[in-house]
């Protein structure tokens, strides 16, 4: 039996990872008229003071300086403008040679579809289509606590999808970070054209040994997996098995989908380098749509969407927002290695 004094590692921890829980389903909640781009990265940046991490915003104007055409489109027509956030942690140890994992999290505050508009029942629970950025920001503020030995980068693409004159129209093109184009032909399939300015962004400018990106994205997931299961795709299979373990570990269950070229020929457009609602199977053509921005880096790609609400109390979740990802990710990151044979 442990001793009080070797219980309180133990029991520190298991509430530091507990609290990032709560704190990502909290963030979940909170009504997109109090919660816009500009109020998430506030939170960001006073979490990141509590926490020890650096903290940077770009604002509208710097994201348009530097390019960042996806993240500007679907925020285009929203009072609120779009935001990055950069947060930042080293270990205690950290040196030259320390790897650097980076997490992207999607951060719509709110989804209304743009003008490819949802029916009204599909909008009630998307003050929570930020699910994706806070969890990544609930697992950055705790990987002290889990001891992370490695250091990591969270990156949050916030922006709120509305419906205005300003609007990103199907037809539209545009430019990401790096140069890569998209066709727009549905303004809802928004998610991916965020993602993917981190995404370049995270490849090009941080050079990580790894990179994972968390969101809820597609309704797919929901029809393939249920409301229990989280899956996600992966290009390094040391990667997707300590994803696996952690997740099974975490009591989070995550299920490996398949990355299939075959389907790669859907997201071809006449306009552009890709088409951003590039159809059936969904799942995987958003997959094969995000990973043209990570090269060759160990990427993991987290749809989370089958999972980010629970629709009934089961264990310990409760009806609503779950967190889903935050101790699965905390797990992993936690380990004594969470590169072990990465890109190997």
């Amino acid at each position: 039996m442990l001793s009080r004094s070797e219980r309180r590692p133990v029991l520190e921890r298991a509430v530091a990872v507990a609290t990032a829980s709560w704190r990502a389903r909290a963030l979940a909640t909170v009504p997109s008229n109090l919660k816009n781009p500009a109020w998430l990265a506030a939170q960001a940046e006073e979490l990141a003071a509590e926490s020890g991490l650096k903290a940077r915003v770009w604002d509208e104007k710097r994201l348009a300086d530097e390019g960042f055409g996806g993240i500007l489109a679907v925020g285009a027509a929203s009072a609120t403008p779009p935001r990055l956030v950069r947060l930042d942690y080293s270990p205690r140890r950290a040196g030259r040679r320390t790897p650097t994992v980076v997490l992207v999290g999607k951060g719509i505050t709110f989804d209304s579809g743009g003008l490819s508009i949802k029916p009204g029942e599909a909008m009630a629970s998307m003050k929570r289509d930020m699910t994706g950025a806070a969890v990544v920001l609930s697992t950055m503020a705790a990987l002290a606590a889990v001891e992370c030995p490695v250091r990591v980068v969270g990156l949050l693409a916030c922006a709120e999808n509305a419906v205005s004159g300003t609007s990103m129209r199907p037809g539209d093109v545009i430019r990401h970070w790096g140069g890569r184009t998209s066709e727009v032909t549905n303004t809802d399939a928004e998610g991916r054209l965020v993602m993917a300015d981190a995404l370049a962004y995270a490849v090009a400018e941080i050079g990580p040994a790894a990179i994972l990106d968390v969101a809820t994205l597609t309704g797919a997931m929901k029809l393939a997996l249920g409301q229990r299961t989280g899956g996600f795709f992966a290009t390094d299979d040391a990667l997707a098995a300590s994803l696996t373990a952690s997740g099974q570990a975490a009591g989070e269950p995550l299920w490996r989908m398949p990355l299939w070229a075959g389907y790669e020929d859907r997201l071809s457009s006449p306009v552009a380098d890709a088409d951003n609602a590039a159809g059936g199977p969904g799942a995987i053509t958003a997959a094969l749509f995000l990973q043209h921005f990570v090269g060759s880096t160990p990427w993991a790609h987290l749809d989370i969407a089958s999972v980010g609400d629970s629709p009934s109390d089961s264990h310990e979740w409760t009806v609503g927002p779950t967190g889903f990802g935050v101790r699965a990710l905390l797990d992993w990151l936690g380990g004594d290695d969470p590169l072990a044979g990465v890109g190997a």
